[in-house]
C-alpha cells in the first residue's frame, strides 16, 4: 500500500491526493502543480460573484416583471418573500454546481488557471460538486473560517473537506 510522502498516511488506490493532509501524490505531482493559496481562490470567487450579480442585476433591469415575489425586487407591495438573498444564492448554487460538476472549473478559476479536483483523483461529478458548492453559496463566511481554522495546511474550505475535494492550479 503506498503512503503519503508528506503526512505518512496510507493512500488509498488511484488516489491523486492525500486524503488526510490534501498534499498531491507522486503519480500526479508534475513541476508546477500545487494546490491553489486562498488568495487566488479569493479572487476566483469574486470574479464569479460579480459575473453572476450583473447577470441578476440585468435580468431584473431588462424584465422587472419577470420574478418579483421569488427575488423580492420590484414595488414593495410585491416583496413578499423575506428569503430573497436566499433565492439569489441557489442561482450562485447552481452556476457553481453545474460549471464545477461539469468542467472542473467555474469562469472565475478558468481565468485563474485553478480546477477543483477530487483526492481520491476520481473525475468531479456534479453531485460532489453541489456538496462542495453549498458551503460557498450559502454559508460562506462559516465554510472560510473552519477551513481555515482546522485545514489551513490542506487550504481548504469546510466543504471541500466533506466532498473530498481541494482546489489547485490546473496544469498549463
Amino acid at each position: 500500500m503506498p503512503y503519503c510522502r508528506n503526512c505518512g498516511a496510507a493512500l488509498p488506490e488511484g488516489a491523486a491526493f492525500c486524503q488526510n493532509c490534501g498534499s498531491p501524490t507522486r503519480r500526479i505531482a508534475k513541476p508546477g502543480f500545487q494546490t491553489a493559496e486562498w488568495g487566488e481562490r479569493f479572487i476566483a470567487w469574486l470574479i464569479d460573484f460579480v459575473i453572476i450579480a450583473i447577470f441578476l442585476s440585468s435580468t431584473r433591469f431588462l424584465w422587472p416583471w419577470v420574478g418579483w415575489p421569488l427575488f423580492g425586487w420590484g414595488p414593495p407591495f410585491l416583496r413578499w418573500i423575506p428569503f430573497a438573498d436566499f433565492a439569489d444564492s441557489i442561482i450562485y448554487f447552481l452556476y457553481w454546481t453545474l460549471m464545477e460538476g461539469l468542467y472542473g472549473q467555474s469562469i472565475g478559476k478558468m481565468a485563474l488557471k485553478l480546477k477543483v479536483a477530487r483526492l481520491d483523483g476520481r473525475p468531479l461529478d456534479v453531485g460532489v460538486a453541489a456538496v462542495e458548492s453549498i458551503g460557498k453559496a450559502f454559508l460562506l463566511p462559516i465554510d472560510c473560517i473552519v477551513g481555515w481554522v482546522l485545514y489551513a495546511g490542506k487550504n481548504q474550505r469546510l466543504f471541500n473537506y466533506i466532498s473530498g475535494t481541494v482546489t489547485v492550479k490546473a496544469p498549463s
